[in-house]
């Protein structure tokens, strides 16, 4: 049994896309430019390619669905883009750098194309090497349009994966929690009034 799902695994298709971040879709304001964009580790347990298969409404693959660059790159380079897009991207010698983990970020077709999109975003103070901001933040995407045998739904899985990725980097960015700790409030001191 165990050699049947591999000559069927082996024998599905696979197709390399692009993901991008769009940043004429979302409505992100403008920020402080104190951060440039950092590692992100891929903790997923995957191929660091592989991001879904395409599979029978029984479940059997068709087709596997990977990445062109390595995850933790595109996954950086989406959050570059969006620090970019609302002047937060400071570059060398920035006072924060802006790391995480990818945790999910996987896209499948059985019946209804969907994606998934889960990431930890850290706020690291370069002087001191101190995390001052951690937290995880999901997207998802479904597309329930999607018929059956009406051709490939790669391009659709692409752009959902793609949408929840931008829905990660967007609520990350646009967090005014996060943003709260790129520029404190000074202390109240007997000086300060």
């Amino acid at each position: 049994m165990a050699l049947a799902g591999g000559l069927l695994l082996a024998n599905c298709s696979s197709t390399e896309v692009s993901l991008d971040y769009q940043p004429g879709l979302s409505q992100g304001a403008p920020g402080p430019r104190k951060m440039s964009a950092g590692r992100f580790a891929d903790m997923r347990r995957e191929g660091s390619y592989y991001i879904g298969t395409v599979r029978t409404p029984i479940g059997t693959p068709l087709e596997r669905v990977n990445t062109k660059i390595p995850v933790e790159q595109v996954v950086r380079n989406a959050f570059a883009h969006g620090m970019s897009s609302r002047g937060m991207l400071a570059g060398r010698g920035a006072p924060y750098v802006l790391t995480g983990e990818i945790l999910t970020l996987h896209t499948d077709q059985v019946i209804r194309p969907a994606a998934y999109a889960k990431i930890r975003v850290n706020v690291v103070r370069v002087s001191s090497g101190q995390v001052v901001f951690s937290r995880i933040y999901s997207g998802e995407r479904e597309n329930s349009a999607y018929l059956p045998g009406s051709g490939s739904p790669v391009p659709m899985l692409r752009e959902l994966v793609s949408r929840a990725l931008q829905d990660v980097v967007d609520r990350a960015l646009d967090d005014s929690a996060l943003r709260a700790r790129l520029s404190p409030t000074p202390p109240y001191g007997p000086d300060i009034l």
